[in-house]
Order: C-alpha cells, then sequence, then structure tokens
C-alpha cells in the first residue's frame, strides 16, 4: 500500500501514440485508435510537476529587431584542435550549440570525442566526460593510449540525466567545465519514466534535458549515439531535430580512412568533410586525402583511372578499379564496392548499346581504392572507362585524370566545381584532363593541365 502511495505522489506517465496521439495508461503494442504497431511512447502526463524541458529555454528578455542584435565573434567559438574537425563544424563549436555524433560500432566514435576534448582542454578549457558504457578506469585506459589523458579532463561514470546536469553546473568539486559530453544518449535515463535506458521516450526526455542546459548555460554539449543496422541514428527522429549539429563518422572497417561528414549544422555548412585515418594512437588527421588515396595506384595497370570526384565543397581524386573476366557460373556477376551498384548496371548497359563495349554476359567488378564511398554522378565517366580499360586489357595514361556524368543515350554531361576538381589535379601533378565539352566550353586556359572535351562517352574512350 506505501509503494503504491509514493508511485502516485510521482510525476505520473502515459502512454502516447506517435501518429494519432491516442493516450494510453499502459504500454500496448497496437493503438487502439489507429491501428498502428510499436507506436505508443512512453512520456510524462501534461498536469505533472514542472520539469526540465527543451522548451524552457527563454531569458525573458522582450522581443528584439534582428538587425539589432549584434553579430556573433568569430571567436567565441570554441576551437577543437583538429583542423579537420573544425572545418566540418564550420569553425569550432558554437557556445550553447548541441552536437550529435553517430557512427557504425567500432568505426572511432569515443576515440574522435576523446581527441576533441584533449583539443578543447589544451585550448585552456575544462571538459567534463560523462561514461555510461565504461568505467572511469577504462576511459582513462583509452585516454592515455590517443594522448586525452590530461588534468583538465574530468571523467565520470553516471547514467541518471540529472546527476550528469548536476556536475556540469558545477554541483561538485571544481568549477562548471567548458564542454560536455554524454557517451552515449542511449545509456542514460532519468528516472521520472518507468521505460528501460534507450527507450523512445527516455531518450526524447533526457536529450530535451541536455538542450536546456546547453541553452541555459551556453556550454557546448556533445552526445554520442547509436545506430541502427541501416546506418540510420538509433531513437526518435525528434532526436536529430532537438540537436543543432548532427555528424557522422563513415568509413568501411576494412580500411584505415574514415570520414566526418555533418549531416545537420544549424551554424555552418553540410558541404565539408573532414578525413582521418585510424591508427594504434587514435585518429590521424589527412589534410591532404588525394595524395593518400593515391600513393598505392599502380602504373600501367589495365582498369585503373584516377577519378576527380568531390564530396561536398571538397574535391577529391579517389582511384577506381574496373575489373572485366569470364563468367564463371555461365552467367555475368556484379561485384561493387564504394559505390551504387545500379548505377554500375545503367553504365554496363551504355557501355555495350552505346560504345561497343557488351560486357553483360561477364563477370564485373568495381572498385573505389581507399574504402571510400563516392555517390556523385560526376565518377560515371570513371567507372566507364575503368571497365573499357580492363575489357581492351589496355592501361590509361597514368597522367590523366577524368570526370564527367553519363546518361543512357551515351551523352557526357556537365558536372559542377569543374575549376576545384582541375586544380586538385593540377596540384598533385596530372597533365591532361578528359571531362564534359560543356564544362571544357566554361573553362580558359588551364595552365599546366591539357583539357579534351567530349560530349560523348564512346569519343571518350577514343580520347583514353
Amino acid at each position: 500500500m506505501s509503494a503504491i502511495k509514493s508511485k502516485a505522489k510521482g510525476p505520473r506517465t502515459v502512454h502516447r501514440c506517435q501518429g494519432c496521439g491516442h493516450v494510453e495508461a499502459r504500454w500496448l503494442g497496437r493503438c487502439p485508435a489507429c491501428s498502428e504497431f510499436g507506436t505508443l511512447v512512453e512520456e510524462l502526463q501534461a498536469g505533472a510537476p514542472p520539469r526540465p524541458s527543451a522548451a524552457l529555454v527563454a531569458d525573458g528578455a522582450a522581443p528584439v529587431a534582428a538587425t539589432e542584435v549584434p553579430p556573433d565573434d568569430a571567436t567565441a567559438r570554441v576551437a577543437t584542435g583538429i583542423a579537420e574537425l573544425d572545418r566540418v563544424l564550420g569553425g569550432g563549436l558554437v557556445p550553447g550549440a548541441v552536437v550529435l555524433l553517430g557512427g557504425e560500432p567500432g568505426i572511432g566514435k569515443s576515440t574522435l570525442l576523446l581527441q576533441l576534448l584533449a583539443g578543447v582542454v589544451g585550448g585552456g578549457g575544462g571538459v567534463l566526460y560523462a561514461t555510461g558504457e565504461e568505467s572511469v578506469a577504462q576511459t582513462a585506459m583509452r585516454a592515455r593510449r590517443v594522448g586525452a589523458a590530461l588534468p583538465g579532463l574530468r571523467l565520470v561514470a553516471e547514467t541518471d540525466v540529472d546527476v550528469i546536469v548536476g556536475h556540469a553546473r558545477g554541483g561538485g568539486a571544481g568549477r562548471p567545465p567548458s564542454v560536455l559530453a554524454v557517451d552515449s544518449i542511449q545509456t542514460v535515463y532519468t528516472s521520472e519514466l518507468d521505460s528501460i535506458p534507450g527507450a523512445v521516450g527516455q531518450v526524447r526526455e533526457c536529450t530535451a534535458r541536455l538542450v536546456r542546459l546547453a541553452k541555459t548555460t551556453a556550454m557546448p554539449v556533445i552526445v554520442v549515439g547509436h545506430v541502427t543496422k541501416d546506418g540510420a541514428l538509433a531513437g526518435p527522429k525528434t532526436l536529430e531535430h532537438l540537436v543543432d549539429v548532427v555528424l557522422q563518422v563513415e568509413g568501411d572497417g576494412g580500411s584505415p580512412y574514415r570520414v566526418v561528414r555533418a549531416h545537420k549544422n544549424r551554424f555552418g555548412s553540410t558541404q565539408e568533410i573532414g578525413v582521418f585515418e585510424m591508427r594504434g594512437a587514435g585518429l590521424v588527421e589527412v589534410p591532404e586525402p588525394s595524395a593518400h588515396l593515391l600513393a598505392e595506384r599502380p602504373a600501367g595497370a589495365p582498369g585503373s583511372v584516377v577519378v576527380a570526384s568531390a564530396d561536398g565543397h571538397r574535391p577529391l581524386l579517389v582511384e577506381v578499379q574496373g575489373l572485366v573476366a569470364p563468367a564463371a557460373a555461365g552467367f555475368g556477376r556484379r561485384t561493387v564496392a564504394g559505390v551504387d551498384a545500379n548505377r554500375v548496371a545503367l553504365l554496363l548497359a551504355v557501355l555495350a548499346q552505346r560504345a561497343g563495349h557488351d560486357v553483360l554476359g561477364q563477370d564485373v567488378f568495381v572498385n573505389v581504392a581507399g574504402g571510400l564511398r563516392l555517390v556523385e554522378p560526376a565518377i560515371d565517366l570513371g567507372i566507364a572507362c575503368a571497365l573499357a580499360s580492363s575489357n581492351l586489357g589496355r592501361a590509361v595514361d597514368p597522367g590523366t585524370v577524368v570526370f564527367g556524368e553519363v546518361g543512357l543515350a551515351g551523352e557526357v554531361r556537365a558536372v559542377p566545381m569543374a575549376e576545384q576538381r582541375l586544380a586538385e589535379a593540377r596540384k598533385l601533378g596530372f597533365t591532361r584532363c578528359i571531362l564534359p565539352a560543356q564544362n571544357r566550353a566554361r573553362l580558359g586556359a588551364a595552365s599546366g593541365l591539357e583539357l579534351v572535351g567530349v560530349d560523348r562517352l564512346q569519343a571518350a574512350l577514343a580520347a583514353l
């Protein structure tokens, strides 16, 4: 009886359908109102005792005209000490910003986070790292391995979000930290909800409290998030809406290279990427990724073509490898790594119908060296040239770089950022470029590069 009374005094929770808004007192697998499965989520009942929320961030000031708000000072950002990461963030951490850092298990999220915090400490700030997945001793061991074991890095093994917020506000020894990191959001909880850590309601409510902390104290908060088997960030979509920046760490498990990109950034561009190499002592910046990716390129090998790609605003020269072999099982199979398999199938049909290279009945293999994944259509011409080179057994001139989109009629279409791609090629010593004729017509003389404009795939293969 006493247990029932004590439960009634605390905040009451309900389960609300995320589809139609229907409310139930307990969780059900199927909503009785809209018949959708798995949509009921636990949340605090309206009229329950006041608790922190993301909405309570107003400072009580009167509305002010946008023209009267002083511009932000660029020096107000908190530098991470990692140039590649600052590039993605837009210059550093913005005071009061909430950053969500996601990625596959073992990709290097916690390692990158520790190195980021070490950079903040090196700049004179203090940080608090709340870990819910490791003990303090285990976290300190990893910090020593990556060179992040510094006096300004304070560690706490805690999963109660209210206790973490209390530590961040200075409740305890020491002054409030400059940056708070929580690893991970799926392990923290609030006792006001009955659901387990990682549940939709827990993730949403805990993130809301961390957002309120950031907005009311101007303290940057970095939250690590898990991903699903499809690579999407786990938890409700509201999680990504609540935070200011969503960073994703990408990479192939068999490749040492990691790419950090911003899928959302309220304070900067989402067209920048940071490239890192995983080593024993942590993630090392790769300021010149094109040179690293082409360092082991085989000279004079059929099927190897250098493509001038672009990821956001950053040009990248990568090696695309194609291999055509006799079909072993009587019908051609396709093995693709680093590019879209459907795009390769389309290019194989175009090669057969428009360029006289019918390899549809043979085994076809396409690979992007270095473990990167390329998604832009400007790599079409490189893939087609690599497959034709392998089919003929003739190597492409190692000083030639190509780029361009290939259409179903065999036409080569113009792509953006042609000047930046050519500048990257000149910097790495290439002397010739096969590019779309429309891009060539818009460009002037390119010092040090012979530009060959083509409007058909067949013309590009002849030029090579």
